[in-house]
C-alpha cells in the first residue's frame, strides 16, 4: 500500500507491546507539565486529560502514526511561571490556534521559518526554562527538605542513564505522597461548557505570550516533527499539514477548557524510541489520559515543594535542548533578557538582531 494513501485514510494501528511502551515516551515530560498547570494555575486538569486522550486518538487514527500530542511549552511555561494570567493564556491559545491553522492552510510556513532561525527558538526555550526555574526556587522554599529529596531523586534517575524518566519518577514520589494524605477522588467526568474558568484576555501579554509559542512551534513541532516522520516511518507529511492539526485541535479545545496543543519532535522522538511504530501507541496513550481524566482530582493536593522540583527538571530539559546551538551568546542574551523584562521583548528584542546580522 502507498504511504500516501494510508496516511490519508484509516493508517496503521497495531497493539503490540511496543505500541503499548512507546505510548510512554510521549508522557515523561506531558504529565509533569500538566500537574504543574493544574497545581499552580486555574487550567483544569480534567479538561487538559481529556482533550489529550481524544486527539491522541484522532491523530493515531487519522496519519497511522505514533504523532505527539503535547502542550505548547512556551505558553505551560510561561503560566506556570505567572507571567501569563489564565485570560491571557486562553487567548494566547485562540491566536496560536488561528495563525497555524491559517499558515498551514496558505502553505506559508517555509517563508516564516526563513526570518525565525534557529538561534532565537533556542533563546525562548532557555527564556522559559529559566522562568520555571525562578518558579520553582519560590514553590521549594516553603519546605526546602522535600524540594531537595525531590532533586535527588531526579539527579539519582538522570544518573544511572535515564534523564527522561527524571521527571516522572519525581511525579510518582508526590502522587503517592499525595494519596497518603489525602483520600482518593471519586470518579468525575469534566463538563463541556464554554470558557469554564475565564474568558480570553487580548493583552499586549498575550501577543507577547503567542510570539514566543510559535517561534517554538515553528521549529520544533512542525518543521522537525515532519523532518522526523520522514527518517523514522518515511512518510511524507508536510509541516504545513502539521500546523493545520495543531490549529484545529487548539481552536477545538481551548474555548472548551482544554489546553493549547503542539506535535512536539520530542514526543515522537520519543515514542519511537520506546517501540511505537504505528497509530496504536496513540490509541494506547488515549485511553489512558482519559482515564486519567476521570481521577483529575487527584492532583491537586500535590505537594507545592515537590512541584517546584518538578520545575527544577522541566527546565533543565527545556535547557538542555536550548544548549543545542551554534550561536550560545544570542540564546542566553535572549533567555537573561526574558527574566529581565519579559519574553516577548527578548523574542522580539532577538529577533530583530538575528535578522540584522544575517543580512550584514
Amino acid at each position: 500500500m502507498a504511504v500516501t494513501s494510508r496516511f490519508d485514510f484509516d493508517g496503521r494501528l497495531e497493539l503490540s507491546l511496543g505500541e503499548v511502551t512507546g505510548a510512554l515516551g510521549d508522557s515523561v515530560t506531558v504529565l509533569p507539565i500538566v500537574v504543574a498547570l493544574g497545581t499552580l494555575t486555574p487550567v483544569s486538569i480534567a479538561h487538559v486529560f481529556l482533550f489529550f486522550g481524544l486527539f491522541q486518538i484522532v491523530w493515531g487514527v487519522r496519519y497511522g502514526l505514533p504523532l505527539s500530542v503535547e502542550p505548547m511549552k512556551a505558553l505551560a511555561g510561561l503560566a506556570i511561571a505567572g507571567a501569563l494570567t489564565y485570560g491571557e493564556l486562553v487567548a494566547a491559545g485562540l491566536l496560536a490556534g488561528t495563525v497555524l491553522l491559517v499558515v498551514g492552510a496558505t502553505g506559508t510556513l517555509g517563508y516564516v521559518e526563513r526570518y525565525v532561525g534557529q538561534p532565537v527558538i533556542r533563546g525562548v526555550q532557555l527564556a522559559v526554562a529559566l522562568l520555571l526555574v525562578e518558579a520553582g526556587l519560590d514553590l521549594s522554599m516553603g519546605r526546602p527538605s522535600m524540594a531537595v529529596a525531590g532533586g535527588a531523586i531526579a539527579v539519582v534517575i538522570a544518573a544511572v542513564g535515564y534523564w527522561r524518566f527524571a521527571g516522572l519518577a519525581v511525579l510518582g514520589v508526590g502522587t503517592l505522597w499525595t494519596l497518603v494524605v489525602a483520600p482518593l477522588p471519586a470518579l468525575s467526568l469534566p463538563t463541556l461548557t464554554v470558557f469554564p474558568t475565564g474568558d480570553p484576555a487580548f493583552t499586549v501579554g498575550a501577543v507577547e505570550g503567542t510570539l514566543a509559542q510559535l517561534a517554538m512551534t515553528v521549529g520544533n513541532a512542525a518543521v522537525a516533527t515532519s523532518l522526523l516522520l520522514g527518517d523514522f516511518f518515511d512518510a511524507d507529511v508536510s509541516a504545513d499539514r502539521l500546523c493545520r492539526s495543531m490549529g484545529t485541535m487548539t481552536l477545538a479545545a481551548v474555548p472548551l477548557g482544554g489546553f493549547p496543543m503542539c506535535h512536539g519532535s520530542g514526543g515522537l522522538a520519543g515514542k519511537y524510541a520506546f517501540g511505537a511504530r504505528t497509530g496504536g501507541a496513540n490509541v494506547v496513550l488515549g485511553v489512558l489520559y482519559l482515564g486519567a481524566a476521570l481521577v483529575a482530582g487527584l492532583w491537586l493536593g500535590f505537594p507545592l515543594a515537590m512541584l517546584g522540583a518538578l520545575l527544577f527538571v522541566v527546565a533543565a530539559q527545556l535547557g538542555r535542548v536550548a544548549a543545542d546551538t551554534d550561536h550560545p551568546v544570542l540564546v542566553g542574551a535572549i533567555g537573561v533578557l526574558a527574566v529581565v523584562t519579559n519574553v516577548g521583548v527578548a523574542f522580539l528584542g532577538g529577533l530583530a538582531y538575528w535578522l540584522v546580522t544575517q543580512r550584514a
